[in-house]
């Protein structure tokens, strides 16, 4: 089975909450995957008690949800199992070193845990999962990341701070899976894994004399400190789905102007989860947005504005299928394609005109009642064969490991002369690699001795679709 779906899963898991001076609102989307690996956290009041403290974590799984959704359940119990969070009621906040000790320890104690969970020791669940949250007490937000997923502070009407991605490629992160036996091939641990810390992933866990963060993959986070401030306007958490095809500035910028006309915090998340799907995202989604008492408040001007922008965009999808005239009614994706041209003032930044597809969408589908999801069915048709190729080739990759490049090009090398002869394709490549005997290999054993890619292969390696692509056994 793929690693896509033919058409996205767009129903949303959703939920809202207000205490200690904060509000939240979270959203999630299953998209293209074929499985929802996603989990999140939402807590305001810390056991035990610590009820001015709150908590809020995302967790981006691959491989399964396994190990996600038992982090999303456990993982500030192991956290607030430290010395330092135990002072009681009415006690001086502890000094924060002493917490960052304590949110490290929790996520060693953790993975250490779920090592034994016989699924996980047995190999039969082979998932591992990023981890990305903040911490807030009432002197400071103690932003947590192990992982490539991210973590963002809107601050005075700027982005404050982020965490940073960690990922194979990084000089540290290189030279701890270096001295741990293993190598970064194609921007991947292994050549298979992307990122380099996790919880889970066990695979990549087994490295004899070595620690837990020594291993190839790493459960240790990274933990920031940054006190609290009057002008905090909100925090964004959210898994690499999102940040795959919005940038800091973009999301927070989409945020802010989201927020200005509406105060429901689940619709604001919702539109940032469909902005991104039509975006181009092919990962699951979910994000968490906390918002201080300075978080951006509904302007009067600025929801005249957005009504202002529906109204145009309304107007401008009737003329356009008015004009088609006996060409036949256009499909969607050709409306949006003419709308894109067209230089439209006052869309959502960071948005654009994907932020309001849902606006284009109601009003075509009213104009075409009979279609059958035209532009939608041929977008999803293209993504989803897309999506499957690449899963595909990456499939061809761990089953061929040393020479799949050079399989790659040959099979590359046919199909371009097939098309030039007005042939057929060749044989489909998940069908080819099956076709061939298996060789998964031990993550811990793979070195750098791989042939480099040719050019051509290059771009492949370095593809959104690629970039965006989970497998069995890794997070791509």
């Amino acid at each position: 089975m793929g690693a896509f779906l033919d058409k996205p899963k767009t129903e949303k898991h959703t939920a809202h909450g207000a205490g200690n001076g904060l509000r939240f609102g979270l959203s999630s989307m299953q998209g293209w995957r074929v499985e929802m690996e996603d989990a999140h956290t939402a807590v305001l009041g810390v056991p035990p008690g610590l009820d001015d403290w709150s908590f809020f974590a995302v967790y981006d799984g691959h491989a399964g949800s396994r190990v996600a959704n038992y982090c999303a359940a456990h993982l500030l119990e192991h956290i607030t199992a430290a010395d330092a969070f135990h002072g009681g009621p009415g006690a001086p906040e502890p000094p924060a070193e002493h917490v960052k000790q304590g949110i490290r320890a929790g996520f060693l104690q953790i993975d250490a845990a779920m090592r034994d969970f016989a699924d996980l020791r047995n190999g039969l669940d082979r998932s591992g999962s990023t981890a990305v949250g903040v911490l807030v007490s009432p002197r400071h937000l103690f932003f947590i990341n192990c992982g490539d997923s991210r973590a963002v502070l809107w601050r005075a009407g700027r982005v404050c701070f982020s965490t940073q991605d960690h990922k194979p490629c990084d000089p540290r992160e290189k030279e701890r899976i270096q001295r741990a036996g293993g190598s970064v091939m194609i921007q991947r641990v292994n050549g298979s894994l992307a990122v380099s810390r996790a919880l889970g992933d066990y695979d990549y866990k087994c490295v004899d004399g070595k620690g837990p963060t020594e291993q190839l993959v790493s459960p240790e986070p990274e933990v920031f400190d940054v006190p609290r401030a009057d002008d905090d306007g909100f925090i964004v958490l959210a898994c690499d789905g999102i940040w795959d095809v919005m940038t800091n500035e973009e999301l927070c910028d989409f945020v802010q102007s989201r927020l200005q006309v509406s105060d429901d915090l689940e619709s604001v998340c919702n539109w940032v989860v469909d902005t991104c799907l039509h975006k181009g995202s092919r990962d699951n989604m979910s994000i968490v947005l906390v918002c201080f008492s300075n978080a951006p408040r509904v302007s009067d001007e600025a929801v005249r504005k957005d009504l202002e922008l529906d109204k145009y965009l309304e107007s401008r999808v009737e003329e356009i299928m008015e004009k088609s005239g006996e060409e036949g009614m256009p499909d969607l994706a050709h409306v949006m394609r003419i709308l894109s041209a067209e230089n439209i003032s006052d869309l959502p930044p960071g948005g654009g005109l994907a932020g309001k597809r849902s606006v284009i969408e109601a009003v075509y589908s009213r104009l075409n009642p009979h279609r059958e999801s035209d532009g939608a069915s041929d977008e999803a048709e293209e993504s989803g064969s897309q999506g499957k190729l690449v899963e595909a080739l990456r499939q061809m990759r761990i089953n061929h490991r040393g020479n799949y490049r050079q399989l790659l090009e040959e099979m590359l090398t046919s199909y371009r002369l097939a098309k030039v002869e007005g042939e057929e394709g060749p044989m489909d490549p998940a069908a080819s690699a099956a076709a061939s005997h298996s060789d998964s290999g031990d993550p811990a054993s793979m070195q750098d001795s791989q042939t480099e890619p040719h050019s051509g292969l290059a771009g492949l390696d370095s593809s959104p679709e690629d970039a965006g692509t989970k497998r069995s056994g890794g997070k791509i």
